[in-house]
């Protein structure tokens, strides 16, 4: 890999995945206006990510990264991102005084809008077209001018992803508060949710946590440190050009950064090292996740890792694994010895949703909870048993009421699948799964399994 390195370098690598648009001069436009817009987040931001990531590293943390498959401009709402915010503060609130750990949270949100897909083409009786990549890129309707690339939609996903930012810094610092009455207000709903199940328990002790942690900063008193109410943003860095636009020279520390979120990350059909996305992200200074999943093998993920972070800094990289619950066990406990044996710093994350995707006799695709909990489970055993530090969870999530991902204690007893399906792609858990998983995770960190 050439050590020379600009925001457009990444054009002459091969690009998966990306969208063939009909009308190169309307991209390379809208593309030309995107580089004029003001950043979405600050370079110190994604540094202050990155100090947070080096402390989980070491030991110190745990990372919670949930949101979104995949946003839609038409259920872009107040009340939408307001459960989303409630809901992984409630995740973090358990894991942080279960676990009695300090959880870092990461939104899958504010510029999620685009795909990565396993065909190009989708066909419907006898009609075939381009398949849906995401509202950045195309509609989700089925008819061929819904489905046509559209360069325009970049603009409107920057300004989606604007006022979403908007909205997450007004309840992080405004009316929601960072303060332990953040957390004390969520605590009814919690034992709501909770009441009658073998959970009441853990609500009792987040009540008497909450009780005896006094101050306005959630901070002090004798229980462990509260999470605060912020959330980074991270989404796929899958439109390079997006990515380009809107990547900006820090004149401070003199580095270049997307400044489209806090974090990316590559997915699993996009990290070729020779590729178009590795050679964006390698020069870029946020925080970066990588897709880790049973096709790649110890020495590919060592070559990924000193591409991506050959300053071996702690905080940099974070490897999310997507194994399934019937390989976690035999496909991960090798790649953690060679990234172990090799002294590479990295911050290992579990996403038990994408290796657990099946579909029902109806088409739907939908996700068992009892797999998602197993993969979750054999992931932290591993790293239990190679002295290594679990260090994050991955997942998709929703505030909303759906019934995508079938089971679990707190789901929708009852709920009708084809009219609580509303995901532009893959199953995502709603806020009852949500919270449970949160809880079992808890549980297992703690040597204490629910």
């Amino acid at each position: 890999m050439s050590a020379q390195w600009a925001p457009h370098s990444w054009r002459s690598k091969p690009a998966a995945q990306m969208p063939n648009y009909p009308h190169r001069d309307e991209l390379a436009h809208v593309e030309a206006r995107l580089a004029t817009f003001p950043p979405l987040t600050l370079p110190d931001e994604a540094r202050r990510l990155k100090q947070q990531l080096a402390r989980v590293v070491e030991g110190r943390g745990f990372v919670l990264h949930g949101g979104d498959c995949a946003e839609s401009f038409s259920e872009q709402s107040s009340d939408t991102i307001r459960d989303f915010f409630r809901l992984i503060s409630q995740m973090a609130m358990v894991l942080s005084v279960a676990a009695s750990v300090p959880v870092v949270k990461i939104g899958r949100i504010a510029g999620q809008f685009a795909k990565p897909r396993s065909a190009p083409r989708e066909k419907r009786g006898n009609v075939e077209l381009p398949i849906y990549r995401g509202d950045s890129v195309n509609a989700i309707e089925f008819s061929n001018e819904a489905r046509t690339p559209d360069p325009r939609r970049q603009i409107a996903a920057y300004r989606h992803s604007a006022a979403t930012l908007n909205l997450l810094r007004a309840l992080a610092w405004g009316g929601y508060g960072d303060s332990c009455r953040f957390h004390r207000g969520m605590l009814d709903e919690l034992r709501g949710r909770l009441t009658a199940t073998r959970y009441q328990a853990m609500a009792e002790r987040i009540a008497e946590v909450l009780m005896v942690t006094s101050g306005d900063d959630g901070e002090t008193g004798n229980g462990p440190p509260l999470p605060t109410t912020d959330v980074f943003t991270s989404h796929e860095a899958l439109l390079l050009g997006y990515e380009q636009a809107l990547t900006r020279l820090d004149p401070i520390f003199k580095g270049w950064y997307a400044t489209s979120a806090h974090m990316l990350w590559i997915g699993e059909r996009t990290r070729q090292i020779d590729g178009a996305h590795v050679e964006y992200c390698r020069g870029i200074k946020n925080p970066l996740g990588v897709k880790c999943g049973p096709s790649i093998d110890p020495d590919t993920l060592i070559r990924l890792i000193d591409a991506l972070n050959p300053e071996n800094e702690a905080g940099r990289l974070t490897l999310i694994c997507r194994f399934g619950a019937e390989h976690v066990a035999n496909k991960l406990p090798c790649l953690v010895r060679a990234v172990k044996r090799e002294g590479r710093l990295v911050l290992w994350s579990c996403d038990p949703m994408h290796g657990n995707t099946i579909k029902t006799g109806a088409g739907f695709k939908t996700r068992p909870f009892d797999a998602i909990v197993r993969e979750m489970h054999g992931f932290i055993a591993v790293h239990r048993a190679e002295g290594t530090h679990a260090g994050g969870l991955h997942v998709e999530m929703t505030g909303r009421d759906v019934a995508e991902c079938v089971g679990g204690a707190l789901s929708l007893v009852g709920a009708d699948p084809s009219g609580r399906h509303h995901t532009r792609c893959d199953p995502r858990l709603n806020a009852g799964q949500s919270l449970e998983l949160a809880l079992l995770a808890a549980g297992v960190l703690n040597n204490n399994s629910l």
